[in-house]
């Protein structure tokens, strides 16, 4: 009995002894395991902080690829920007689209606004006393060019500065105006385009247009030297012609109706030079001299716009495109306007234009083709 109860406890020892050592085995696997996972686990962030770094490598790379190219679009943003202060003397449809050229021809040039050009524009409302106003601010703005459009605008930049670059346009006779010493070489701070009109062609067309017209008068605002100017060719056409020419002036605007009123009974056909006055008065001047059976042949096409019968004139755009060309020469120092002989557009570059309505009331047959 002693010896069956010894038996059973060292068995029962023995089975303790084999369990102890099983779970010891699988603590061993269980911690093996674990360190394995653990061991897997740093692995992977260690690669994962790798390809990381390569990653901030990489973006490094690209912040100074973009940094670079920030620099390079700065540098191209940041060139030299040019200002341009532009008087014109008032609204109308032969100055507007000089302006409109003159844009063009910066722009063809390679100057555009909002990129390496600003303009300053300024209508002055057909006053003088604006225009030398502008004047004023654009020399204390101290702009690096100057636009004016038409010859008061001219003058009173003229007057204002001699060293900031002064282009005009839509001026006739620059140098019988006292801007330049001479149209062919300028001498000073003015150059520009020159809006003289083929008068003899616009006399000649007068006459085939109305072949029994045989006085004509001339009609213009007295305060501008260029229509003036014109007025005297015209009278030279009009000789060549075997017609005659009177000359009827006014000096403001609230004086046209009177003078055209004068008119008739007086002259068989009105001609009217290229003049602002008549220019923005052309609606007026077409009413009355309609009603009166009086045609009008106007120096430009914005007149035939306004009721003239007909022109034979240039584009102002196109003067102004010439004009913005003259520019872009100043602003890349490739030119000067002392030296810079006054544009002109070439008679071949002029283009006829009616009016079909003013026909019809006028009762005059045209045939464009005739005279294209």
């Amino acid at each position: 009995m002693k010896r069956k109860t010894i038996a059973l406890l060292m068995t029962l020892a023995l089975a303790v002894s084999m369990l102890a050592g099983c779970g010891s085995k699988d603590a061993k696997d269980t911690g093996s395991d674990s360190k394995g996972a653990s061991s897997e686990d740093s692995s992977g962030t260690e690669d994962d902080g790798a390809d990381a770094a390569d990653d901030q490598s990489d973006s490094g790379e690209g912040a100074d690829a973009a940094d670079g190219a920030a620099e390079e679009d700065g540098a191209a943003g940041d060139g030299e920007a040019f200002k341009i202060g532009v008087i014109q003397l008032a609204e109308h449809p032969a100055l507007d689209e000089s302006y409109k050229g003159f844009l063009e021809g910066l722009k063809e040039a390679g100057f555009e606004e909002g990129k390496n050009l600003s303009v300053d524009y300024q209508n002055a409302q057909g006053e003088q006393a604006n225009c030398l106003t502008i004047a004023d601010k654009f020399v204390n703005d101290n702009v690096d060019l100057i636009l004016a459009i038409a010859t008061p605008a001219a003058q009173a930049a003229a007057s204002k500065t001699t060293e900031i670059p002064i282009l005009i346009t839509a001026v006739t006779d620059p140098a019988s105006s006292g801007l330049v010493d001479a149209n062919d070489a300028p001498g000073g701070n003015v150059s520009g385009t020159s809006d003289l009109t083929p008068v003899k062609e616009q006399i000649d067309l007068l006459h085939q247009l109305l072949p029994d017209a045989k006085k004509v008068g001339i009609l213009y605002c007295s305060a501008e030297d260029n229509s003036e100017f014109q007025a005297d060719l015209a009278v030279e056409a009009l000789d060549a012609q075997g017609m005659s020419g009177e000359k009827f002036t006014f000096s403001t605007l609230d004086e046209i109706q009177s003078v055209v009123d004068s008119m008739k009974g007086k002259v068989d056909a009105i001609y009217a030079p290229t003049d602002n006055k008549v220019a923005e008065g052309m609606a007026t001047i077409s009413m009355i001299a309609t009603e009166a059976g009086l045609a009008v042949i106007g120096g430009e096409s914005g007149m035939v716009d306004g009721g003239a019968l007909a022109t034979y004139g240039l584009s102002y755009f196109n003067l102004g495109k010439m004009t913005g060309a003259q520019a872009a020469s100043i602003l890349k120092g490739e030119a000067e306007t002392a030296t810079m002989p006054i544009g002109y557009l070439q008679a071949e570059d002029c283009q006829f234009s009616y009016n079909q309505d003013t026909a019809d009331a006028l009762k005059i047959t045209i045939d464009p083709s005739q005279y294209e």
